[in-house]
Order: structure tokens, then sequence, then C-alpha cells
């Protein structure tokens, strides 16, 4: 019975997935605005219960990219119009397409008071813990477990895994476009510590580590020192950090004569150990916190 429900879950999606991809390259002035409506409705509808993603792992560990769910987000924008969402004391003005994110208490979420924010569209499981203020954007999908600490964004799109601590003040970088473009992906049990910034699709691996101040871009060059390697994104794909890897921010000399002559030295990432139980112990969460 279940293989018959995930069966017609999958025909359902895949002609949502022509429908939105046939609308989105229809010009604005000539677009089937209530064909439009009704299929954003149904994609918004399977990215809040977490049905629908933006990116999905592979039994091989790869992750695949779905390009027309960001073109649905990217519709909904389009289809939207301007509208007064405001209270008595919290003035809010938003596309009529991107309310709040209707949570209820039978959602298992804690929110807790202060001015976060989470936006229709996107994906808490239960167990997620928010700690304000902190904003979460369409798209984004987050697992069980994870904490996601005061002033941290979750971009459009990113995927965050279980039992992630993302600490205060990290930044989540989203992507809408290139529609193509792999979103930040944050893999099981790993840990953000404070002001962290990941950007532009990098991948970080189950486990691993980032020290309070580590920048990834997705053409950041990563130095290992326990393999004696650096880890530079192939050819058109972003940065991966290898499973279990402890990043700290490090600095490399600047070469040149005038470098050299003033002491410059240039920002780099360095994975100094991969994880181990002294490691653990420091990066555990108190549980009697969630």
């Amino acid at each position: 019975m279940r293989q018959t429900l995930e069966a017609m879950q999958t025909e359902l999606y895949a002609t949502l997935r022509q429908r939105i991809e046939a609308l989105a390259t229809q010009p604005t002035e000539s677009l089937d605005e209530r064909a439009a409506r009704e299929a954003f409705d149904e994609l918004l509808e399977g990215l809040n219960q977490g049905t629908i993603r933006a990116a999905t792992p592979a039994e091989d560990g790869r992750w695949i990219t779905h390009p027309w769910v960001k073109q649905g987000i990217l519709l909904g924008f389009r289809i939207g119009r301007l509208v007064d969402y405001s209270t008595e004391r919290f003035p809010f003005f938003d596309k009529d397409t991107y309310p709040l994110k209707p949570i209820t208490l039978a959602d298992r979420i804690r929110v807790v008071p202060g001015g976060s924010s989470i936006r229709t569209g996107a994906y808490l499981a239960p167990g997620v813990v928010c700690m304000p203020p902190m904003y979460v954007n369409v798209g984004a999908y987050v697992d069980e477990g994870t904490m996601i600490d005061s002033h941290a964004l979750v971009g459009s799109c990113a995927q965050i895994g279980k039992r992630v601590h993302l600490s205060a003040a990290v930044q989540i970088g989203g992507v809408l476009e290139p529609v193509g473009a792999r979103p930040v992906i944050i893999e099981d049990d790993v840990f953000v510590g404070g002001g962290c910034g990941i950007y532009e699709g990098c991948l970080i691996r189950k486990g691993a580590v980032l020290a309070p101040g580590v920048i990834l871009t997705g053409s950041t060059k990563l130095y290992d020192l326990v393999h004696e390697r650096i880890l530079a994104p192939p050819p058109g794909e972003p940065l991966e950090v290898p499973p279990y890897a402890v990043v700290v921010p490090g600095a490399r000399a600047v070469r040149s004569p005038f470098g050299e002559a003033h002491g410059l030295s240039l920002y780099t990432p360095v994975i100094v150990k991969y994880r181990d139980a002294r490691t653990n112990a420091a990066t555990a969460l108190e549980e009697t916190l969630r």
C-alpha cells in the first residue's frame, strides 16, 4: 500500500513539475494566472509539508538539485501582489503568495518569542528549535532536532539535516537564481560555530565542525593539514567539506614582494583534525534545552 501511495505521489509531482516548467516560460503578459496560482499553491503545500524539496540526497551520497522547484518559487513572486499583513504594532508588507508560515502546536516546533520569522514554503521538522531573532526563507528544509540560534539566517532553498546546530549569527546563503544552482546543503550532526557564513552551494558533510568565524563560498579552497592536501571545488561544482572535518579560520601568506614586505596574508579555512570524542563533548547540545 505504501509503495502505491509513493508511486501516486511521484506521478503527481511529475505532473506538477511539467505544469510549473511550462508556466515559468510564459511571458508575464500572457501568463495564465489562474493556472499559475493553482500550480504554485500545490508546490507551496508540498514545500510546507516537506514532501517537495529543492534538493534531495541519493543513495550514493550525491545530492540532486530540482530546478523546477525554484522555478515554482520564482513563479510565486511573479504572480504575487503586494498586500498589507500588518497588525497594530507590526508593519508587514509582502507578496500575497508569501505570508508567514502557518504553524500550530501540533507541528512540535519551538519558536521562542522575540522577533523570529519563518516564511511559508519552508519546512521545519518536529523538534526544531528557533531562538530569537532568526529567519528561515522560502524553500528551506530543516530536519529534526536542529537548533537555529539567535540572529541566524537560513536562506532560500537551503537544506539542513538532523541535529544540526546553527550557532548565533550564522548565515546560510540562499539560492533562487540561476535555478539550476545547488543550494547550500548541511548534512546531519554538523556543528556550525558563531558568525560562520556558508554560501554558493557549499556542501557540508555529516558530522563536520566549523569553528566560529569560518567563511565558505563555492570557490573557496580548503587546506587539510591532516592529510596534507588542498580541497578545491571541481569545475562547475561548489566546495565540499569532508565528513567529520574540524575546520577553523586560518591565513595564507601573500608571496608577492609587496605582500612579503608588509607581512600580508589572506584568509583561508583549514582542517586541523577530524572529529573525535573530545570534539563531540565540546560541541554537544544540552538535550534539556530542546
